[in-house]
């Protein structure tokens, strides 16, 4: 990783089927909270998510993404938890989780 990598602006991957299948199957008031909270994530740093309290960002050390990546667990909404993993300046989001817990399985 480059040193200035980390205040390169967060780039969003949306395209994931089972991500697409979560948006799509919430009721209307969860996706508008889940797209406001997409809409701050793409206009923040790396550093700001990596520092930020509110996204409650955690890594999940029982789970790795493609290539052996890091998976992590962060907030959307009061009762919605993404997981992604980072790829060079992407956020590539695979699933939303309504129970906080399915996240880490």
């Amino acid at each position: 990783m480059r040193p200035d990598q980390n205040r390169e602006q967060v780039q969003l991957d949306l395209n994931n089927p089972v991500f697409q299948k979560h948006l799509f199957s919430l009721p209307k008031h969860d996706q508008v909270a889940v797209l406001g909270a997409l809409r701050k994530l793409s206009a923040m740093t790396w550093q700001q998510i990596y520092a930020g309290p509110g996204l409650k960002w955690e890594a999940i050390s029982s789970r790795s993404g493609p290539n052996g990546s890091r998976m992590y667990s962060f907030r959307i909404s009061k009762k919605i938890r993404g997981l992604a993993y980072r790829d060079n300046s992407w956020l590539r989001i695979l699933s939303l989780h309504a129970d906080y817990d399915s996240a880490y399985e």
